[in-house]
């Protein structure tokens, strides 16, 4: 049996695709995430025996059981293209999300696990001008770690998403010969490929999905002030036999990935939207939609509103790609 825990655990992305790949091998004896709504939806879909902890800047490290994988999607906003770049020096709520990583080394100097496997944004590697990252690889290897990297794209793995993100894969320095004696081998993908179209839920979409014709051309006259200034922003709608892009947790987020479907809906607004539906069938996709796009299986419950939603699976990992790398892990450490 391998023990892990789930550090900065979110909704569960990464120990799912972890749990896909070592199967009942793998068992989770820890679990920290500050965020009390994806708490909620933590827990509605992992069944554990103990309490979800919360501040990790105030977990004794001592009182974590023992465990061989520490699982690590350290807050990313801090290095994001999105975000504002603050990098070490951001601070949201009172907490440095840029240096949280520093409690993973913290956590896993004292219990020294076999792996510990992060997740971040690409803009990771490129701010400070490479500094940022060169701080936090020396961190692990200062603690005993060989550090393997590498960024991967999403739709390279079975889903429609055009999602880079970087990986790292630390390796205790006395079992990295023994696990990789040519080093660690990052998954190469599939060839599968997917469409947006192999994701949509069945008709009717319920209206309140459709943008309204008032707000639809609000976006519209918003993206024609930015392209005559020759800026890119505005919204975007998807061709159904292409992918969508990155999904993000705010702003424009659900306008980013925008799909004309003609399929049977009603016209008939259910929420409080200025104006009638959009008779050109523009919708957003749905947080169902959203979770496919991020590998989720149609069993993981959805318990809370949109809002919440949409900025949770905007946050949380690509399955697909976890388990593909989990994959690898499990063949080196049951030779």
């Amino acid at each position: 049996m391998v023990k892990s825990i789930d550090l900065f655990a979110g909704i569960g992305g990464i120990r799912k695709g972890f749990e896909n790949a070592f199967g009942n091998s793998l068992e989770t004896v820890f679990v920290s995430e500050w965020d009390e709504f994806a708490r909620k939806t933590y827990r509605a879909n992992f069944k554990d025996d103990f309490e979800i902890s919360g501040d990790i800047t105030k977990i004794d490290e001592k009182t974590i059981p023992a465990f061989d994988i520490c699982l690590a999607g350290f807050p990313c906003q801090a290095f994001s293209i999105a975000g504002k770049h603050k990098g070490f020096s951001d601070d949201y709520k009172g907490m440095c999300r840029g240096t949280l990583f520093q409690d993973v080394v913290r956590i896993c100097d004292y219990h020294k696990p076999k792996v510990i496997f992060c997740e971040n944004v690409k803009g990771l590697q490129i701010h400070g001008k490479g500094r940022t990252y060169a701080i936090i690889k020396n961190a692990f290897e200062q603690i005993g770690y060989r550090v393997y990297e590498k960024v991967l794209n999403s739709k390279d793995f079975g889903v429609p998403q055009n999602r880079e993100r970087i990986y790292i894969v630390c390796v205790r320095n006395d079992l990295n010969e023994k696990f990789f004696p040519n080093g660690f081998k990052f998954p190469d993908g599939t060839k599968q490929r997917v469409c947006l179209r192999d994701i949509l839920e069945d008709a009717p979409i319920p209206s309140k999905y459709y943008l309204s014709q008032t707000y639809l051309e609000t976006l519209k006259k918003h993206k024609a002030r930015h392209e005559a200034k020759g800026n890119g922003f505005g919204y975007v709608v998807r061709d159904l036999d292409s992918i969508s892009g990155a999904l993000v947790c705010g702003g424009m987020g659900r306008e980013g990935n925008l799909i004309i479907d003609e399929r049977e809906h009603s016209l008939v607004p259910t929420t409080h939207i200025k104006g009638e539906i959009n008779k050109e069938s523009i919708r957003k996709l749905t947080p169902r939609e959203w979770a496919r796009l991020q590998g989720f299986t149609d069993s993981y419950k959805l318990v809370l509103s949109d809002t919440h939603l949409y900025k949770q699976f905007g946050n949380t990992v690509t399955i697909n790609v976890i388990e593909a790398l989990a994959a690898e892990l499990k063949g080196a450490m049951f030779l």
